[in-house]
C-alpha cells in the first residue's frame, strides 16, 4: 500500500501514467514504478527523520520518509534502485556495525535494546536497473517467498487515480478513465466519488507517531456498474478498504476506500479525531455519488434499515442517511430533484402515469425510482405516504381541465383491478361537472354517452349531476356514477316510474307525448331495455301499452287469429319514429321474446306456462321464451314457423329446451295435423310411411324442434296407433328394413311406457317379412331366426322384442307353433366353434366372443317338420334337443346361437 502511494506521487510529479510492477526475483520482493525517480532530496528525506521531500506536492497521499518505513515490517535490508542502475541501500547489519564504533550512538543503541533506526544511514549501490519502462524499483530481501495473491490491486487503482496499471507476477490489471466519474478496472466498471483534505494539527496529533507527518487524506466511494451502465449495488457483506480490505464490516451498497488510521494489525479503524474527520466527509461524498447515478437507480443506494455491522458502519450509516434525508437528490415526478424529507410517495402500483399528472400539485417522488424499494427505506428517508383516500381529498380544491381529470381516472383505473378495497378508498374522488362545478364523489353523477347528454338537459330529475363529457371515464361508473347510455337512462328510477304510470297518466288527461318522445329517442339510440308499459296511441287515438300494439305493417299481423286481443299503432306515430325504436319499446312487428335471468315462478304471461313449469324436474335458471304464440291462427303455422326462424333470437328460443319448444310441439298444426304426422323432407327412408311436412320455406331444424319426425320414434300411444295403421295400409310399400325398424320402435315405446298396449286396438293387418300387408289370421311372430327356414316369409312378422311384439299385435310366437327335429340320417362331423375361421371373423365383426364348445358341420342338413305340416325341409342351421348346433353354414348357426343368448342385464343365465 505505502509503495503504491509513493508510485502514484511519483507519476503525478513526472506527469506520466503511474504503472507498478510487483514480482519476486531470487527471494526478493521487487516493486517497480514509473514516474519521478529517487533523487538526492528523496534520499535525504529517507535518512532525515523520515521527512518527505514531497510534503508540499498538491494531492500527494504518500510521504516517502513515512511511507517507505513500512517496508521494514518485511525486510531489514531494503534497496531503492533507479533506471540508471544507481541507488541506495539500507541495512540493519551495516548500521549496527557502523554504530558499534561510535561511543555516543553505541550507548543510545544499548538504551534502545538494539532497536536500530535502519533508515538513518544509506549506502550507495550500483546494480541491475529496473525492468524496461520503469523508473524506480524497491527491492526487499525476504526470508520466505511471499504470497502475492490478495494484494488488492483493484482497490489501489480505484483509490489512487494517478495509477493506471498494476502488474503482480504475470497478471496485469489496468485502469481506464471513461469520463463522468466512471473508470474501468480490469473487466469491471465503477462509478467513483472522491474527496480529499488535510488534517489540522490536533487531528494529525491523534495518529500513531510514525503517521503524524501524514496530513493529507483521501476517500473514494466506488459503485459497481453492470453491462448497461446501471448501478449494481454491492451485497451487504462489504468491508471498509484502507485502501486494502480491513475487517470493518459495512452495510452500505458502495465500496468505501479511505485513508483512515488503522490499528497496527491493519484490521480495525483506530477511533481517533483523524478517523472521525475522514469518515465525516464520507456522507456528503456519498451524496455526490448518489447524484451521479441515473435517477431511477438512486434510491437503491439508500442503506437498508437494520442493525449496523460494526461501529464504523453505525457511524457511516447515520451520517449517510442524514445526508440523504436532507439533501436534494430524490427524483421527482416532475423531473426535478426533491429533498427527501419534504417529499411524498404515492402508494399505488404502477403509479408512474398518475404521478406525472400530479406534478405541480403534490411533491411526489418519481414512482419508477421507488420500484422494489422497501417501505422501511422510504420511512428512513422521511418520505410521507400519500394513500388513495388522502389523494382524493387533496384533489378536491384542484382546478384543472376536464381532460386532465380524465387522464387521472385513466391512470387510477388499472390499480382498482389489483388492489383490494381501492374502490372504497376512492369513493370521494372529485368529478368535474358540465356546469363548471366540481363535486366530491361520483355516486350522484350521470355520464353522458353519445348524444344522450342533450336528452338529459330536458330531464328535470332532482339529485342528478351531469359530468363534463371530457372527463367521462369507466372508473367513475365503477365508483357509482351512472353511464347515461340509453339503457342506463331507461333504468333510472325516475324515468322508469314515469313509463310505468304513463297509461294511467294519459287516461287521466296528462300529456305523455314528451315522455314517449324521450323514451323512443333513447331506444333509437340503442337502449337495450324494453319499455312495454310506455303509453302510445292506437289506431283510434286511445292510449295503450306499447307491448299491446302492432305496427301497421307488422310481419306478424297476417298470422294472428282474427280475434287476437292486440291493437294497431297509430299510423302517425309509426311514421314519426324509427321502426327499430318502436319494436324496442315493445310494439310488435314479429314475435317478441320474454327474457328473465332470475325467474321466480311461472309469472311471465306465457300461455300454459304453469303447466310447463310444473312438468319440470327443477325450476329453470333462466327463461327465454316467445310470447303471443297462442294468438297465431291454426292455418298460419307454416308462415309463423318461417317468421320464427328468420329472427336469430326467436329461432334460438324454438331450438332451446324451454317453454317455446314445449308449447309448439303440443300446439302447432300443419295441414290440419300435429307435427308428428309428417316427416322431414330429408327423411327419405320414411317416405313409404310418412309424407313430408307441408311447410315449404321452414328449415328442418325448426321442423324437427316442433315435432316433425326425422325417424320412427314413437312418443305416445296415439303415435303408436298411427304407425300401426300405416304399416297395415296395403297401399304403402315400405321395405323390409323399414318394417323391422318400425316394429322395433313400437316395442321400445311399449317397454319404455310411452305407449300403452291396453289402449291400442289389435290391427287387422300386419306387415310381413316379405313386405306385404297380410291379415293377422295366419301370421306368427318370429322369435327364433332359424324357424324362418321352415315357415313362409308372408306368414312371419319380426322387429324388436318378440314377446312384446306378440303382445302388441296379439299374435302367437313361431316357437310355440312349429315342431321340427333333425332328420335321423343327418350325420356330420364335430368341430369346435373356435376352429372355424368364418365364425371367428363374424364374431369379431359383431363384437362378441367366439362361442365355447362344439357344433356339428354337415354337407347337407334337413329337419322333419310335424307342425304346422308334415314334411322334410332342408335348413342351413338347427339346434338339436341338447342345444348343440348343426349347420351347413356355421355363420347361420352363430346367428342362431347369439339369438338364443339372454339379453344383457336380463338376469337369465
Amino acid at each position: 500500500m505505502e509503495l503504491a502511494q509513493n508510485a502514484a506521487d511519483a507519476a503525478r510529479a513526472a506527469g506520466v501514467p503511474g504503472r507498478v510492477l510487483v514480482r519476486v526475483v531470487d527471494g526478493e520482493l521487487r516493486v517497480a514504478n514509473t514516474g519521478a525517480p529517487l533523487d538526492a532530496a528523496g534520499v535525504a528525506a529517507l535518512a532525515s527523520l523520515r521527512a518527505s521531500a514531497k510534503r508540499d506536492a498538491e494531492g500527494s497521499v504518500g510521504r516517502f520518509g513515512v511511507g517507505f518505513a513500512a517496508v521494514l515490517a518485511v525486510s531489514r535490508e531494503p534497496r531503492v534502485v533507479t533506471r540508471d542502475g544507481r541507488g541506495v541501500r539500507f541495512s540493519d547489519s551495516a548500521t549496527a556495525e557502523a554504530v558499534a564504533g561510535l561511543p555516543g550512538p553505541a550507548a543510545e543503541l544499548a538504551r534502545r535494546a538494539g532497536q536500530l533506526p535502519v533508515l538513518r544511514l544509506a549506502w550507495p549501490v550500483t546494480e541491475e536497473p529496473p525492468p524496461a519502462g520503469y523508473d524506480t524499483e524497491v527491492r526487499l530481501p525476504l526470508s520466505v517467498t511471499p504470497d502475492l495473491t490478495g494484494l488488492g490491486a483493484d482497490d489501489l487503482l480505484l483509490a489512487l487515480p494517478d495509477l493506471v496499471e498494476i502488474t503482480v507476477g504475470a497478471a496485469t490489471l489496468t485502469r481506464t478513465d471513461e469520463g463522468g466519474g466512471r473508470v474501468r478496472v480490469g473487466d469491471r466498471t465503477w462509478l467513483l466519488a472522491r474527496a480529499t483534505g488535510t488534517l489540522d494539527d490536533d487531528e494529525a496529533g491523534t495518529q500513531a507517531v510514525e503517521q503524524r507527518g501524514r496530513r493529507d487524506w483521501s476517500l473514494t466511494w466506488a459503485l459497481p456498474l453492470d453491462g448497461d451502465g446501471a448501478a449494481a449495488p454491492i451485497p451487504a457483506d462489504e468491508v471498509l478498504h484502507a485502501p486494502t480490505a480491513t475487517t470493518e464490516r459495512l452495510s452500505l451498497p458502495a465500496r468505501l476506500i479511505a485513508t483512515v488510521p488503522l490499528e497496527p494489525d491493519r484490521r480495525r479503524v483506530r477511533d481517533t479525531a483523524a478517523a472521525r474527520r475522514v469518515l465525516a466527509a464520507a456522507a456528503p461524498t456519498y451524496l455526490d455519488l448518489v447524484r451521479a447515478v441515473a435517477p431511477v437507480d438512486r434510491v437503491r443506494l439508500v442503506p437498508l434499515p437494520g442493525f449496523p455491522q460494526s461501529p464504523t458502519d453505525a457511524l457511516l450509516r447515520d451520517a449517510v442517511v442524514d445526508a440523504l434525508r436532507d439533501g436534494e437528490w430524490l427524483p421527482g415526478a416532475d423531473g426535478g430533484e426533491l429533498v427527501a424529507r419534504r417529499a411524498e410517495w404515492l402508494d399505488l402500483p404502477a403509479a408512474g402515469p398518475l404521478a406525472d399528472l400530479l406534478a405541480g400539485v403534490v411533491d411526489l417522488a418519481a414512482p419508477a425510482a421507488l420500484t422494489g424499494v422497501p417501505v422501511g427505506v422510504l420511512d428512513q428517508l422521511g418520505l410521507r405516504r400519500l394513500g388513495p383516500a388522502a389523494l382524493a381529498d387533496r384533489l378536491l380544491p384542484v382546478e384543472r381541465p376536464a381532460t386532465w381529470w380524465h387522464a387521472v381516472y385513466d391512470a387510477l383505473a388499472p390499480a382498482t383491478d389489483t388492489v383490494p378495497g381501492l374502490l372504497d378508498e376512492l369513493r370521494a374522488l372529485p368529478v368535474p361537472l358540465a356546469d363548471g362545478r366540481t363535486i366530491a364523489g361520483p355516486r350522484s353523477v350521470v355520464i353522458g354517452v353519445d348524444d344522450t347528454a342533450d336528452l338529459l338537459t330536458g330531464l328535470d330529475l332532482p339529485g342528478l349531476h351531469l359530468a363534463d363529457p371530457a372527463a367521462a371515464h369507466p372508473l367513475l361508473e365503477r365508483l357509482g356514477a351512472t353511464a347515461a347510455d340509453p339503457s342506463s337512462l331507461l333504468g333510472l328510477p325516475a324515468l322508469r316510474d314515469a313509463v310505468e304510470r304513463s297509461v294511467d297518466d294519459a287516461e287521466a288527461g296528462l300529456d305523455v307525448t314528451p315522455l314517449a318522445r324521450v323514451v323512443l329517442r333513447l331506444l333509437a339510440a340503442g337502449a337495450g331495455q324494453r319499455a312495454g308499459a310506455l303509453a302510445l296511441p292506437d289506431e283510434h287515438g286511445d292510449p295503450a301499452r306499447a307491448d299491446e300494439l302492432l305496427l301497421p305493417d307488422a310481419a306478424i299481423r297476417p298470422l294472428l287469429a282474427p280475434d287476437a286481443p292486440v291493437g294497431v299503432l297509430h299510423a302517425d306515430v309509426a311514421a314519426a319514429f324509427p321502426r327499430d325504436a318502436l319494436v324496442a319499446a315493445g310494439v310488435l312487428d314479429g314475435f317478441a321474446l320474454v327474457v328473465d335471468d332470475e325467474p321466480l315462478g311461472p309469472d311471465h304471461d306465457l300461455h300454459d306456462e304453469d303447466l310447463w313449469w310444473d312438468g319440470l324436474d327443477a325450476p329453470p335458471a333462466r327463461v327465454v321464451a316467445v310470447r303471443d304464440l297462442d294468438l297465431v291462427d291454426d292455418d298460419a303455422w307454416a308462415g309463423a314457423l318461417e317468421l320464427l326462424g328468420a329472427d336469430r333470437d326467436t329461432r334460438a328460443a324454438v331450438l332451446a329446451d324451454g317453454h317455446t319448444r314445449w308449447w309448439l310441439r303440443r300446439n302447432v298444426v300443419l295441414g290440419g295435423r300435429a307435427p308428428g304426422h309428417w316427416r322431414l323432407p330429408s327423411a327419405g327412408d320414411l317416405a313409404e310411411l310418412y309424407s313430408p311436412a307441408p311447410a315449404e320455406g321452414v328449415d328442418e331444424a325448426l321442423l324437427r324442434a316442433v315435432g316433425v319426425r326425422s325417424g320412427l320414434a314413437v312418443d305416445d300411444t296415439d303415435a303408436a296407433a298411427d304407425l300401426l295403421d300405416r304399416l297395415a295400409d296395403p297401399a304403402r310399400t315400405p321395405d323390409a328394413a323399414t318394417v323391422l325398424a318400425a316394429y322395433e320402435a313400437l316395442t321400445d315405446a311399449v317397454a319404455a311406457g310411452r305407449a300403452d298396449p291396453a289402449l291400442l286396438a289389435p290391427p287387422e293387418r300386419v306387415r310381413a317379412l316379405d313386405g306385404s300387408a297380410v291379415p293377422v289370421d295366419d301370421v306368427l311372430v318370429l322369435d327364433k331366426p332359424w324357424l324362418a327356414a321352415v315357415l313362409p316369409a308372408d306368414e312371419l312378422v319380426a322387429g324388436g322384442d318378440p314377446a312384446a311384439l306378440a303382445e302388441l299385435l296379439d299374435l302367437p310366437l313361431a316357437s310355440d307353433y312349429v315342431t321340427a327335429t333333425l332328420a335321423p340320417d343327418s350325420g356330420g362331423r364335430v368341430v369346435a366353434w373356435s376352429g372355424l375361421p368364418d365364425v371367428i371373423v363374424a364374431s369379431h365383426t359383431v363384437g362378441v366372443d367366439v362361442p365355447a364348445g362344439e357344433l356339428v358341420v354337415h354337407d347337407a342338413l334337413a329337419v322333419v317338420v310335424t307342425c304346422p305340416a308334415l314334411g322334410r325341409t332342408a335348413v342351413p342351421a338347427w339346434p338339436d334337443t341338447d342345444g348343440r348346433w348343426h349347420a351347413t353354414d356355421p355363420v347361420r348357426a352363430l346367428i342362431g346361437a347369439l339369438a338364443g343368448r339372454p339379453a344383457p342385464g336380463s338376469g337369465d343365465g
